[in-house]
């Protein structure tokens, strides 16, 4: 009995000694311990959620994921996340940091990342701003007719000065098109199709990553004499121009329409990504809320948002013609947008800010709240705004996964549950280091 017993404890402490070997101290800057991995994976279409594992970070990128057992109670510089939520850092694929406090509102609100751009309407892009979401410089090719040999000068030029994104444009014939994908991809660009002389089939034949503004990538319906036009005239607010003959085409529209769904079967069957921009109509749709009563809204001047909200009602005071005009192009849209999500169009998040009222940060949510009135789930919301951008231009962000950026929110909510839950309570880390959100927000305030 006695030879039992001492054999019992020899395997009990054996049992514990092995136990304890098992654990760590991780040669790493930070450690993020437990709650639930969100798995966003496959468009948004995968489940398979992680938990009881440890998130390791080493400088700005996502060393290893291991078993939360093999942490050491020793490990320091963690977070503990039990009972949170763990998602990437949010990106906004198509937007403008006008100054500091803009690079402070798209932190707060969970954004990590962002495709900058800058136009006329948005102004120049602050590359000072510090802290920053990571920026990642859109520029574009061929806003007018221009030569092969200019195409291919310009695009060099956007390489060597660091450009991660090109912007295809209407002045390019289909050639064109195809050269300029083909130049971008020899610099390791991301492609992005605004069309005109080409027609968005095309895009989608030649294997454009990406399409911008459902207005846009919609011209495939009109006729090719009226897409030709427009082409020439892309940017006219006269309501008889082009664009919005155009425009008034698309709010007739019904969904029997063949041409639309042609085309919405052609953007689902194809490899090319669509981002609705649906932030520029936003305010003009029937269920928009008054951006100003956001908390961030605080920070940002309404001096340097191009047609702002008013902050009373939170809609435009456009002319009464003009604000019918965008508020039946908004519901039109809508319906367009369900029927190519319907015949399995695949979707990236950008909110256009700051053009027509969008607005920093405040305006990517805009824009996954109607992705989700569409008809994509919350998961697939998620993804249009994270591992979407990795599987679109091949970005080593928006995953949780060895080897890709730090960029990470720790949530308090599921947002698989209720995607409001993204803009609540919030650790967020960037480039590997935590950032104090309401240290910064009570910062932008002074």
């Amino acid at each position: 009995m006695k030879i039992q017993l001492t054999y019992l404890i020899v395997l009990v402490v054996l049992f514990i000694s092995c136990s304890e070997s098992k654990t760590l101290i991780y040669d790493v800057d930070l450690v993020i311990k437990g709650g639930t991995i969100l798995d966003l994976s496959n468009n948004g279409l995968s489940t398979k959620d992680l938990q009881n594992k440890a998130i390791l970070i080493k400088d700005d990128t996502i060393f290893d994921i291991v078993d939360v057992s093999t942490i050491s109670k020793e490990q320091k510089n963690s977070i503990d996340a039990t009972s949170k939520f763990i998602i990437p850092g949010l990106t906004d694929g198509f937007t403008v940091i006008n100054n500091q406090n803009y690079a402070n509102a798209f932190l707060y609100m969970g954004i990590t990342d962002v495709v900058g751009v800058e136009s006329s309407r948005r102004g120049v892009f602050y590359h000072e701003a510090n802290p920053s979401p990571n920026v990642h410089m859109l520029r574009e090719v061929g806003e007018a007719p221009i030569s092969d040999d200019e195409v291919v000068e310009t695009i060099k030029k956007h390489a060597k000065n660091g450009a991660e994104v090109l912007l295809i444009m209407y002045g390019l014939n289909p050639s064109q098109v195809q050269l300029a994908q083909a130049e971008a991809k020899k610099y390791g660009m991301g492609t992005i199709g605004e069309l005109g002389f080409t027609s968005y089939e095309k895009g989608m034949e030649i294997g454009i990553d990406a399409f911008v503004h459902t207005t846009r990538y919609s011209l495939d319906i009109a006729p090719d004499t009226l897409a030709k036009k427009v082409a020439a005239e892309p940017f006219s607010n006269d309501l008889g121009s082009p664009k919005w003959r155009y425009y008034k085409l698309l709010t007739n529209l019904d969904s029997t329409n063949t041409s639309l769904l042609k085309h919405a079967k052609k953007l689902g069957n194809s490899k090319t990504y669509i981002q609705p921009t649906f932030a520029l109509l936003y305010l003009d749709m029937p269920f928009s809320k008054n951006p100003w009563k956001e908390k961030v809204a605080q920070i940002i001047d309404i001096k340097d948002v191009n047609r702002p909200a008013d902050t009373l009602t939170g809609k435009h005071n456009y002319p009464p013609e003009e604000l019918a005009a965008y508020k039946k192009l908004g519901k039109q849209e809508l319906m367009i947008e369900k029927m190519y999500y319907s015949n399995g169009a695949k979707y990236l998040s950008g909110s256009a800010t700051d053009v027509w009222g969008s607005m920093p940060g405040i305006s990517l949510h805009q824009e996954l709240e109607v992705l989700n009135r569409i008809g994509l789930s919350n998961r697939e919301v998620l993804a249009t705004s994270t591992s979407n951008f990795n599987e679109a231009y091949g970005f080593k962000f928006g995953k949780i996964k060895k080897g890709f950026k730090a960029n990470i929110l720790v949530l308090d909510k599921n947002p698989i549950e209720d995607i409001v839950n993204l803009k609540g309570s919030k650790r967020l880390i960037l480039n590997g280091k935590e950032i104090d959100l309401e240290e910064l927000f009570k910062e932008s305030l002074k």
